[in-house]
């Protein structure tokens, strides 16, 4: 076995990190249909919109066959079973919407659930590795990944919002995948003093940020507003800091106590992680313990990952020891660009979330009948937070404040707008 020094010294890579060279952590073809055995989940989860309209869900669910998971042989079976399940579990606890929720996950959907979920070393809950990365297909196989040719496998209600939030979703995922590939380059070049290659890589990540911002864009384009918050979001929350739900969920078979899991959210993506740890973003207690908790919710080499590149040298100040121009003004540039795409997610948040919200609470205080207006059948527990939990405007505007917090100069930190944008002097 190689010694910690010798791993130390060996460049860094991403092959130990199930991390694709042309998806990221995007699952390379995910499989559409499980071994026939499990049929029966597939029946019910790929109809989970419709049972859900009809208020049938539940009972298809309770009258499941208890099945074995000894037949998912390889990752693949795994993660479509989890995606399955997990859109199924959804389902199944939010039915009847907020108010009308349930204690217990019965057993013949718990029981198989938890299994897969520690085989995979993920949660028993719909995740962003679900629902984005393990939940597409090209309708040509040698067609572009772009929205005309994606198709999800599996559905929430919510319409073609839902296909359009979470495809949009894993295009902006692949949209990173040059700046992934280029993260080894950063940490190798700050280990042999090679500002070339650094300020290089950097610029590679800088593109590429910003093609994930451009491709953050399409939201507004194939989401709308009104069908998210008013329809698609109870289905994305969780059972952790949620009024709704605030004992938790049992899963029958399981454990006799309740488990509280977190619904999904964009700090679930290991994206940003990445860029932060790289980068050097400190932020504050509250935030960091927030999307530290997050990261369980990563398939574990994701987060291995994470973790690893936090040990590496520290690329800011390997940068501030070089008094390098073109270095400096690489860096800037790339947190400049984390800040733009920290500052445009908090934009699209206002637009799904907080103007939602605020008319849903307008038609409440003039007892207006409103249902008429999608928005009224939006959560009202959750209308100041996140899916995932998070009291999200304040968590959002302050996660994209320490970012700004790492820019090298002081004149840098003056020029940048609070779009994250450089103004002209």
């Amino acid at each position: 076995m190689a010694s910690a020094e010798t791993e130390r010294r060996a460049p860094f890579s991403l092959d130990s990190y199930y991390v694709s060279e042309k998806l990221g952590f995007v699952l390379p073809d995910p499989l559409q249909n499980l071994p026939p055995y499990y049929q029966p989940w597939m029946d019910i989860g790929l109809c989970v919109p419709e049972l859900v309209h009809s208020h049938d869900l539940r009972s298809r669910i309770n009258e499941m066959p208890l099945l074995s998971t000894e037949f998912l042989q390889n990752h693949r079976e795994l993660r479509l079973a989890h995606l399955v399940l997990s859109m199924i579990t959804m389902g199944y606890v939010w039915q009847e919407g907020e108010n009308n929720t349930v204690e217990m996950l019965p057993r013949s959907l718990a029981v198989p659930y938890w299994e897969v979920s520690r085989r995979l070393g993920l949660p028993p809950i719909l995740t962003h590795a679900d629902a984005v990365l393990a939940n597409w297909r090209k309708k040509d196989p040698e067609g572009p990944f772009d929205m005309k040719n994606l198709e999800l496998l599996v559905r929430l209600p919510g319409g073609d919002s839902v296909k359009g939030f979470f495809l949009v979703t894993l295009l902006v995922e692949l949209a990173a995948v040059p700046a992934i590939r280029s993260i080894p380059a950063v940490i190798n070049g700050v280990r042999c003093g090679d500002t070339e290659a650094v300020a290089k890589a950097l610029d590679n990540i800088s593109q590429s940020i910003q093609d994930m911002n451009d491709a953050l864009k399409l939201m507004h384009v194939y989401v709308d507003p009104s069908v998210f918050y008013g329809i698609m979001r109870i289905y994305l929350s969780g059972w952790k800091d949620n009024p709704c739900m605030p004992n938790g969920l049992v899963y029958e078979g399981v454990q006799t106590e309740p488990i509280h899991c977190s619904g999904g959210s964009a700090a679930q993506s290991s994206l940003l992680h990445c860029f932060d740890e790289l980068l050097g973003v400190k932020h504050e207690e509250d935030s960091r313990a927030f999307l530290t908790r997050m990261r369980n919710y990563m398939p574990p080499a994701h987060r291995k990952l994470i973790q690893d590149i936090s040990l590496q040298p520290s690329l800011r100040g390997f940068v501030q020891r070089q008094a390098n121009e073109d270095l400096n003004r690489a860096f800037d540039v790339c947190v400049s660009k984390l800040l733009a795409l920290r500052s445009y997610h908090i934009n699209v948040v206002s637009r799904f979330i907080t103007v939602p919200a605020a008319r849903a609470q307008q038609l409440r205080r003039n007892s207006q009948n409103s249902e008429e207006e999608m928005v009224s059948r939006g959560p009202t527990s959750l209308e100041e937070r996140g899916t995932g939990g998070s009291g999200i405007m304040t968590f959002l505007k302050t996660v994209r404040d320490k970012t700004k917090d790492v820019l090298l100069a002081e004149t840098s930190k003056k020029t940048v707008d609070e779009n994250g944008h450089q103004m002209n002097q």
